[in-house]
């Protein structure tokens, strides 16, 4: 007998971003990450402040990875303050969480969003944490932590991928 408690997905994952300069941040996602575009809504605000999305009106700008997976950057039409600094560490910010893309050009895709505005949080070049294993984390245009990861074998890392080809 199935479990009907448990978490039965039914598309990709989808995470959401919340942003104060939606074009600086479209361009990075897209532009320079690659993602695509699928489609642009706005939240009046009765709807925002019921879901406590924002404390007035909200636009969504939604962009799907190659994979299927959809980053929705979410930015109130009153923005607030970003903060001064961020901290060196991932884990030393409460409530830390961050992207993670498995890649096949780490060296390419790192490259490419350095010069194109990103900030270092590892240095300029790929970590080999482990053999096959290569890591590097940036931020993007507002500070967000993104990960890119690169697998000699991801077979090994995600064997219940190898079955779907």
């Amino acid at each position: 007998m199935a479990n009907t408690d448990t978490l039965t997905m039914t598309v990709p994952l989808e995470v959401g971003i919340g942003c104060r300069d939606l074009p600086t941040m479209r361009h990075f996602y897209e532009k320079v990450l690659g993602l695509q575009f699928v489609s642009e809504a706005r939240v009046p605000p009765q709807t925002a402040q019921k879901y406590r999305l924002a404390s007035g009106s909200a636009t969504v700008i939604r962009l799907q990875t190659p994979y299927g997976e959809r980053i929705k950057l979410i930015a109130p039409d009153a923005p607030v303050a970003l903060p001064a600094q961020h901290p060196v560490h991932v884990c030393d910010q409460p409530n830390a969480t961050y992207l993670t893309f498995i890649i096949r050009n780490i060296q390419a895709v790192a490259a490419r969003v350095l010069a194109q505005g990103g900030q270092t949080m590892s240095g300029p070049e790929p970590i080999e944490s482990r053999p096959g294993l290569f890591v590097v984390f940036l931020r993007d245009p507002e500070g967000n932590v993104v990960e890119l990861v690169q697998y000699d074998d991801v077979a090994a890392y995600r064997p219940d991928l190898k079955a779907a080809g």
